[in-house]
């Protein structure tokens, strides 16, 4: 597992809806490439299950695993995967940043539930497992045919991220990105539709 973090704060967890749905494309549409291939080929052969290559990422990201915007590259011993690229930089004050996260979740359907709810109450700590991704707001079909579902409240990496998640071949697959500027809410959902349309579906061979 290779872990790189670059001076960006993750987010906590924006919930996207999400679907599921298998990736073929339109009849007449220009399927989409994969440019980047040779990790995200090395991934899906790792985890012995297929992926999804981004085609295009939102300037100024490169959807291309190890290089300098990818900052988060992680494997579980299960198989389940972060891919994160982030880019972020200081305007005076302020810190503008654009982040996106794919994860998968080989041979799993359901929503994880690993993440921590922690509150205190009269001075004592309160821990609880919650859903990573909550407050499901509809689905959406892509134009390669996958069903998302969009999730506005999500957790862990994915906190205050927008995030869009699929099922395909019996394994989970999100995709999210960070609500902050320079990019507003409705930006950020129209990046996400985009990346969505634009997903490659990566075999291991």
């Amino acid at each position: 597992m290779r872990i790189v973090v670059r001076a960006f704060l993750g987010a906590a967890l924006l919930a996207v809806p999400w679907a599921f749905a298998a990736g073929a494309t339109e009849a007449g549409a220009a399927s989409p490439r994969c440019a980047q291939l040779g990790g995200w080929q090395r991934l899906a052969n790792r985890i012995d299950t297929a992926v999804y290559c981004p085609s295009w990422m939102p300037d100024p990201l490169v959807p291309q695993i190890g290089n300098h915007w990818n900052n988060i590259d992680s494997v579980d011993p299960d198989g389940s995967y972060l891919e994160s690229f982030a880019w972020q930089e200081a305007a005076g004050l302020n810190t503008q940043e654009i982040h996106v996260n794919l994860r998968g979740y080989p041979g799993k359907v359901r929503i994880p539930r690993t993440c921590q709810s922690v509150s205190t109450v009269n001075g004592k700590t309160f821990r609880k497992k919650i859903p990573c991704f909550q407050d499901r707001r509809g689905t959406w079909r892509s134009t390669n045919g996958l069903m998302v579902t969009k999730y506005t409240v999500n957790h862990g990496a994915d906190s205050w991220h927008v995030l869009f998640a699929w099922r395909y071949g019996g394994s989970l697959y999100t995709i999210s990105e960070h609500v902050a500027p320079p990019l507003s809410f409705s930006k950020v959902v129209a990046n996400l539709k985009r990346m969505t349309n634009g997903l490659v579906l990566v075999p291991p061979r």
